[in-house]
């Protein structure tokens, strides 16, 4: 006997916590982005050297969108030529703890599925 499933939603999607989270870092770049200011990588020239790929747009759209969320802050600092850097917020901080398992995961899938390379750090 088919167990039955209930057509009414726990959630609404606009409510949901798991399309919030997913909406927030979900793409191809903004969860590489953070990794890489966890890892000192926090100006903009900098990330757009380790994510090869990414234009220059992308990278600025990510990065305001992550500001826009409150997962990032940016500081420009009055020099010549101009320094902008980025850096976690205690929101992003916290965030950070949902996505490096996600980058362990990933480290222990690529040891199982091809032996021979070591992950990039």
């Amino acid at each position: 006997m088919k167990k039955e499933i209930s057509p009414v939603l726990i959630y609404p999607p606009a409510l949901c916590p798991m399309a919030l989270t997913l909406n927030i870092i979900g793409g191809k770049w903004k969860p590489m982005i953070l990794h890489l200011i966890t890892q000192g990588i926090n100006r903009f020239s900098l990330l757009e050297k380790q994510l090869p790929g990414i234009s220059r747009k992308m990278l600025a759209n990510q990065l305001r969108e992550l500001e826009q969320d409150e997962l990032l802050t940016r500081e420009i600092f009055a020099e010549i030529p101009p320094r902008v850097e980025y850096t976690l917020t205690a929101q992003g901080e916290s965030l950070i703890a949902v996505v490096m398992p996600l980058y362990d995961w990933g480290v222990q899938h690529l040891a199982h599925k091809q032996p021979r390379y070591s992950p990039v750090v």
